[in-house]
């Protein structure tokens, strides 16, 4: 997963710290000529020094500590004990632009790449590091925190939240066709199964033939009730029925299929609308293609207009060598990653989680 992303990130991690030990090296030479000149000056001192210790002795006043860090000793000892370098911003420059490019290149949504990059950048310069840090450490922390700070946002633990909520709780699911919006509401019906949660699904989209066969035929699968209308129903109609079976039959969750349709399409949007003023849904999650890039995030964002989202469910993950849509599209919309699905199988679905993401990418953790 991401094999590509991780790859660029860890030519940048080379880099940097390539340009950390240039920066150290740096900071090395000019304690060394500091070092010289307080040799040349204890050397040029000798004589004088030689006398004023015959005049302590003849007085009988003890030498001077050198353990206390006074004279040319101490003054060694201070500048090892002391040492450290400060990465400029300069030496950095051209690093930083070979990150964005690796971001880019990996389509990661431009103003994402800029606000990691701002990050990297706020994090290493200026800061005065001691020289036992390990410089591949000093990188990788920056990166890890640039990361994860633009894949979190304030969001919700769906199983909790499930559990928690009023029932029935209703979820509708919204993107374009052939994401895999069906297969991801059979995963989360197994989901919720192995919670102890029972589940209803409810067939909105009345438009595309053979939409009503593919849900039934998960339903079946998994031994779970479906509310199906004929092509051409009223897709609002379709997942309010749902509602009212839950109701009746104490079920603990609906989850709403919804057509498939391009964010173009402003008949399709207004019917999304339609469906979020009269249903009222608890939840709405976009869901989208990992592997689709900057046009799931851009899908997202108009998705998001037309009927508010609350979360993301990212399919194919597991094909994605590239990582872009999972590092852009939190930040960009302000909504959580929910679930990534990494697989055909009704397992084949992981919480997300920011920090081991990250960690995968930058081989941290196992």
């Amino acid at each position: 997963m991401f094999d590509g992303l991780r790859d660029k990130l860890d030519e940048f991690r080379e880099d940097a710290d390539e340009a950390v030990e240039e920066a150290e090296d740096s900071e090395d030479s000019s304690e060394e000529a500091v070092e010289a000149d307080v040799q040349s000056e204890s050397a040029d001192d000798v004589d004088a020094e030689a006398a004023e210790e015959a005049a302590e002795d003849a007085a009988g006043e003890p030498e001077p500590d050198e353990a206390s860090g006074s004279g040319f000793a101490g003054k060694a000892r201070s500048l090892v004990g002391d040492r450290a370098f400060v990465i400029d911003e300069e030496s950095l420059d051209g690093l930083l632009e070979e990150l964005e490019i690796a971001l880019l290149s990996s389509d990661v949504e431009v103003e994402v790449t800029r606000e990691i990059k701002d990050r990297v950048r706020d994090s290493l310069v200026g800061e005065k590091k001691h020289w036992r840090e390990s410089k591949e450490d000093l990188v990788v922390d920056a990166l890890h925190d640039a990361l994860v700070d633009v894949l979190e946002v304030d969001g919700f633990d769906f199983d909790s939240y499930v559990q928690d909520a009023e029932k029935p709780v209703v979820v509708v699911f919204t993107g374009v066709n052939g994401v895999g919006k069906t297969t991801s509401i059979a995963k989360i019906a197994e989901r919720l199964e192995n919670q102890g949660l029972s589940s209803v699904m409810a067939n909105g989209d009345t438009y595309r033939a053979g939409a009503n066969q593919q849900i039934q035929e998960h339903a079946e699968a998994l031994d779970k009730k479906v509310i199906v209308r004929e092509q051409g129903s009223d897709p609002t109609s379709v997942i309010y029925d749902a509602v009212e079976h839950a109701e009746a039959n104490d079920v603990d969750v609906v989850l709403g299929d919804t057509a498939g349709r391009l964010h173009t399409s402003d008949d399709l949007m207004k019917q999304l609308e339609k469906i979020e003023r009269v249903v009222e849904p608890d939840l709405t999650l976009f869901v989208d293609e990992a592997v689709a890039g900057q046009d799931a995030v851009e899908r997202a964002r108009e998705f998001d207009s037309a009927a508010e989202i609350d979360g993301v469910v990212l399919t194919k993950a597991d094909a994605d060598a590239q990582g872009g849509a999972a590092i852009s599209i939190s930040h960009v919309t302000g909504k959580p990653i929910v679930f990534l699905g990494t697989g055909q199988g009704y397992s084949d679905l992981e919480e997300f989680d920011a920090e081991e993401l990250v960690d995968r990418l930058l081989e941290r953790g196992g």
